[in-house]
Parts: C-alpha cells; sequence; structure tokens
C-alpha cells in the first residue's frame, strides 16, 4: 500500500497564472446543520413584553391559529422586528459587552430611520431566570432584519408582518439563512 498524502476535506483552492483563484477539489457540507428542536421550542415559547400605547402587551409564538386577526391588537398586526445583540450564537458574553453591542444595534437602527423600541423577551418557565433585552424595530423589510441578524451574529430573528410572526434564521452553522419557522401569536396575561 502506498503511503501518500490524504485529502482533506476542506476544498481545495488554486490561483491560475492570471490571479484568478477557483476550487479543484469541489466544496462540500457533510453534514448540514439543522436548528436545534430545543432551541426551536426555546424561541416559540420565550415571551415577550412589547410597549403599546396602552401598556405591555405580553405575548409568544407559541398560540393557536388566529381565524380572526382584527381580534389581535394593532401592534400585532403591523410590519416589525424583534431584534438583540446580546449573546452571539448563544455564546454567553459579559453584561458590559453585550451591552455595547446592543447600543451599537440601536445606534445603527436610529442612524437607518427606524423607529425603535426597548422590549424584553423572557423565559417564562418556574425555573427560568433568562432574560434578554431587545430592540421593537417598526416598519423594517424582512431583508433588512435578516441582515442585521446576521450582522450581530444572531441564530434567528423574530419577524412579523399582517399578523403572522415568523423566524427567520441568520446564522449558517444554525441552518441554511433565511429559512423561516412560522408561528402564532399567543396573548399572555
Amino acid at each position: 500500500m502506498a503511503r501518500g498524502r490524504t485529502r482533506s476535506r476542506r476544498p481545495q483552492f488554486s490561483v491560475s497564472r492570471r490571479g484568478h483563484g477557483r476550487f479543484t477539489t469541489p466544496p462540500c457540507v457533510l453534514n448540514r446543520a439543522s436548528l436545534d428542536q430545543n432551541l426551536l421550542r426555546s424561541y416559540f415559547a420565550t415571551v415577550y413584553e412589547l410597549p403599546t400605547e396602552s401598556g405591555l402587551l405580553r405575548v409568544s409564538m407559541d398560540g393557536e391559529i388566529v381565524k380572526d386577526t382584527e381580534s389581535l391588537p394593532p401592534l400585532l398586526r403591523s410590519k416589525f422586528a424583534l431584534l438583540t445583540a446580546y449573546n452571539p450564537r448563544s455564546m454567553l458574553l459579559p453584561r458590559r459587552v453585550n451591552d455595547g453591542r446592543h447600543q451599537v444595534m440601536r445606534d445603527m437602527l436610529i442612524l437607518g430611520c427606524f423607529r425603535v423600541e426597548h422590549c424584553v423577551g423572557y423565559d417564562e418557565e418556574p425555573e427560568g431566570v433568562w432574560r434578554e433585552p431587545a430592540w421593537l424595530v417598526h416598519g423594517i423589510e424582512r431583508d433588512e432584519a435578516q441582515i442585521f441578524g446576521r450582522t450581530f451574529r444572531q441564530n434567528c430573528v423574530l419577524y412579523c408582518r399582517d399578523a403572522k410572526p415568523e423566524l427567520i434564521v441568520t446564522d449558517p452553522t444554525c441552518d441554511d439563512i433565511g429559512r423561516t419557522f412560522p408561528g402564532n401569536w399567543r396573548l399572555r396575561t
């Protein structure tokens, strides 16, 4: 048996005489990641406190299908996204770092002429201690929300239009970018 170099699993890249690069072996994805089901369930069960004119509105995405969307509060029938810069790719960062990243996100959103309000997402389980600030961004387009999620290395962003909330994957290590997981609003008391 001849001993030689074994081909690595990484694609080989070469540069031609003209300076153009090309792959000599095709890049492949062996074990395509898919969003962890426990993480997905926790996203859907997260309770969000959203500011409205009549006070705080507590909602989650794990509700039943709503037949009459007119019965939902006006905010939930509008176009918005919930964005955060905290804990990129679910890595816990020090509070000071998270706060700084979150403030940069806010500044970028305001420079983009979006109306931004503070909101909070949290785990309602009795033993749950997780709370994460987010920005309620009014009128943002789906593509822009996805770009903010990618820029700040978030697994997903929550986007809503016409009373239809959805999680949009923004991290390629979680799942295909842009893959959506539709939900239904559930009003919490």
